[in-house]
């Protein structure tokens, strides 16, 4: 970017950084979004300053996104970001119309989350054997924290070690927007966190990070790419799911918990969710689960 390009855009991520307090994985996408309209638009278009962008041209960059084959859910992340890029300018006086005013999301198909089978979990978290050792207890504690909880990937990597009260048995999240949630801790989880902490103690001597609960084969606070060969790994043992991340640990949390009944106001509570209607699209895996379940057992059902 050029001079005149950064000082906008700065502003404008310092907004949502500081004013919003938007999480650092937005943070990020946004800059990189940014980044490469600002390209665009300059190699393109002939047009140096993102403030002077107008329809045509921001409708120019999404048309080559599609055109390069870039999933949709991808490119109206990126609209997204425009949206508020603009927005902001807009209300800053430094436009005096909104280019996006005539843009909209392109349309796709709602995917269902992808979650792993209530007996593949079990196997997992109660058949397969972690080693007796610092990095065996830990793994299994950071499957047990998602699964057990719910939590994203970035408030695992988050969770300090006081945010584990002893006497409650809860941990306190701090989830997007910086707002913070208490969970429940099972009582088997509670106790494995706790021969967690004695493992981490005496393998390190203390020297390992005290800030942070989950850290790493070298005492140093855990990773994101830590935690997905952590999951990756172990859930390859027991599932055929192309998809194997922390995300899906925590669809699967959701999913068991609204198949056993709990109630969806809760699950939200849990999970963290603004609005219930981040939370209703668990009814409708619940649902599929249920036609699945009819298909194969109601002697009227198709064959």
């Amino acid at each position: 970017m050029n001079p005149a390009e950064q000082t906008v855009c700065s502003n404008f991520l310092q907004h949502i950084q500081f004013e919003k307090r938007l999480s650092h994985h937005t943070l990020t996408a946004y800059t990189k979004d940014l980044e490469q309209f600002c390209v665009f638009l300059a190699t393109e278009c002939n047009v140096d300053q993102p403030e002077l962008a107008d329809f045509r041209h921001v409708r120019s960059w999404i048309v080559s996104l599609v055109e390069g084959d870039m999933d949709k859910s991808s490119v109206n992340r990126k609209i997204a970001t425009l949206r508020a890029f603009f927005g902001f300018l807009l209300r800053r006086k430094a436009i005096d119309f909104d280019p996006m005013s005539k843009i909209q999301a392109l349309k796709t198909s709602k995917k269902l989350p992808q979650y792993v089978e209530e007996k593949p979990m079990d196997m997992l978290l109660s058949d397969v054997e972690f080693p007796d050792t610092f990095e065996g207890i830990r793994d299994k504690l950071v499957l047990e924290l998602l699964y057990g909880t719910g939590i994203r990937l970035s408030e695992l990597t988050g969770l300090k070690t006081a945010d584990v009260n002893l006497y409650e048995k809860t941990i306190t999240v701090l989830g997007k927007r910086n707002k913070h949630r208490i969970i429940p801790l099972t009582d088997p989880l509670f106790v494995l966190i706790q021969q967690y902490s004695r493992y981490k103690e005496e393998t390190f001597l203390g020297q390992a990070d005290r800030v942070h609960l989950i850290v790493s084969d070298k005492g140093v606070p855990a990773y994101a790419m830590l935690i997905q060969r952590i999951v990756t790994r172990h859930l390859t043992l027991v599932t055929t799911l192309e998809k194997k991340s922390p995300h899906v640990l925590r669809h699967s949390f959701a999913t068991h918990l609204l198949n056993r009944g709990a109630d969806l106001n809760a699950i939200k509570d849990l999970l963290g969710h603004s609005s219930l209607a981040a939370t209703q699209i668990y009814t409708h895996t619940s649902l599929e689960q249920l036609k699945n379940t009819y298909d194969q057992a109601h002697p009227k059902a198709k064959k």
